[in-house]
């Protein structure tokens, strides 16, 4: 199975997702699903710009001892973005409209993400 049939399989099981990403801390994505409708939103832009900040909260938790930053949101007006860490090295992203299911979404980046890891 390829990265994005897990890709495209979290976009379709989760009501109001508009993208779904593996992306490197870097900032490249590996591989991306994208919805039609969400082709108004610069969401490549923005999570190059959560790839920095999930890489400076892997650090400060570092230094805090609090243990390893699995899962972090970031719920904007418009969008609501969930990252699950599935490496030291890569990330799950998944862009939802501001009304989608948000349990859901981080539900099923949890369970997708042990799929992806193994292949990478």
């Amino acid at each position: 199975m390829s990265f994005r049939t897990h890709l495209e399989s979290v976009v379709n099981q989760v009501d109001g997702a508009l993208a779904c990403s593996v992306m490197g801390f870097d900032g490249i994505s590996v591989d991306t699903h994208q919805k039609e409708d969400a082709a108004e939103l610069e969401l490549n832009g923005a999570w190059v710009e959560y790839a920095n900040l999930l890489g400076q909260l892997r650090q400060a938790a570092e230094t805090l001892k609090t243990g390893e930053v699995q899962e972090v949101s970031v719920n904007s007006e418009r969008v609501l973005t969930l990252m699950r860490l599935i490496s030291p090295e890569y990330f799950l992203v998944l862009a939802l409209r501001a009304d989608g299911n948000y349990g859901k979404g981080r539900y099923v980046l949890r369970v997708i993400a042990p799929k992806i890891r193994a292949e990478l």
